[in-house]
C-alpha cells in the first residue's frame, strides 16, 4: 500500500509498505511496483522508499499513485530460482485503458485500449503483463486486446478493483519486441512467412 508520494529532486519519492514482501529486502534491491521495476533507496521497517524518475513517470501510472492506493508487488527472481510463467522484466512499455469488463462463466474478460504500437507486439494466446500480473492474451486487434482473469487473480491483485476508464501499466512479451524490431530492420532474413512455417504464427 502507498504510504507517501511527493515531488523530489529525482522526480517523485514513493513510500510503499511492502508487507510480507519486505522480508530480506535491502537498500539497492529491485522491487516491481504494479509492473514497474524500482530500486529501494531507503527502508524503515516494512516501508520502502523509491525514486521514480521523469521517464518512469511519463511512461507509467506511478505518478498518479496516492496515499492509500493498493499496488501489486513482486521481488526480483534470484539467480537459480524457479521460473514459473513468462519473463517479466519490469520495463513498462506503455499504458492501456480498461474499456470493458465482461463476465464469461466463472472467469472475467477484461478489454483494453492502447496505442497500436503496443498491440503490434502482441499475439493471441501470447503473454502480457498488466500492472505486473502475468496473463494470457485472448484477442488482439489494432489498438485493442483482451485477457481472461480467474477469481484467484481478481482476489490477489489490484486487477479486481480496476474500473472502466482506469489505466494500467503494460509490458509486452520480450520475444515479441525483439521479433518485431528484427522484422522492421529487415535483418537476418527473418520474415513473417518463416515465423509462420516454424509455428510461431497462425
Amino acid at each position: 500500500m502507498v504510504r507517501g508520494s511527493a515531488a523530489s529532486p529525482a522526480g517523485r519519492r514513493l513510500e510503499i509498505d511492502l508487507g510480507p514482501v519486505a522480508e530480506g529486502v535491502r537498500r539497492g534491491d529491485s522491487v516491481c511496483i504494479s509492473g514497474c521495476c524500482q530500486t529501494v533507496v531507503d527502508l524503515r521497517g516494512s516501508v520502502a522508499a523509491f525514486d521514480a524518475v521523469p521517464e518512469t513517470l511519463a511512461r507509467t501510472t506511478l505518478g498518479g499513485l496516492a496515499v492509500g492506493d493498493r499496488v501489486n508487488l513482486e521481488r526480483s527472481l534470484p539467480v537459480g530460482g524457479r521460473l514459473d510463467g513468462h519473463f517479466v522484466q519490469g520495463h513498462v512499455d506503455g499504458t492501456a485503458r480498461l474499456v470493458e469488463r465482461r463476465e464469461q462463466g466463472a472467469e472475467r474478460l477484461w478489454g483494453f485500449a492502447c496505442e497500436p504500437s503496443l498491440t503490434d507486439q502482441m499475439t493471441p494466446k501470447g503473454s502480457i503483463a498488466i500492472d505486473g500480473v502475468s496473463l494470457t492474451l485472448v484477442d488482439v486487434a489494432d489498438g485493442r486486446f483482451s485477457v481472461a482473469l480467474i477469481p484467484t487473480t481478481l482476489a490477489a491483485t489490484t486487477l479486481g478493483g480496476l474500473t472502466v476508464g482506469r489505466t494500467a501499466n503494460i509490458e509486452t512479451d520480450i520475444l515479441g519486441k525483439y521479433v518485431l524490431r528484427a522484422l522492421r530492420r529487415g535483418g537476418s532474413g527473418l520474415t513473417l512467412d518463416k515465423l509462420r512455417d516454424a509455428g510461431f504464427l497462425d
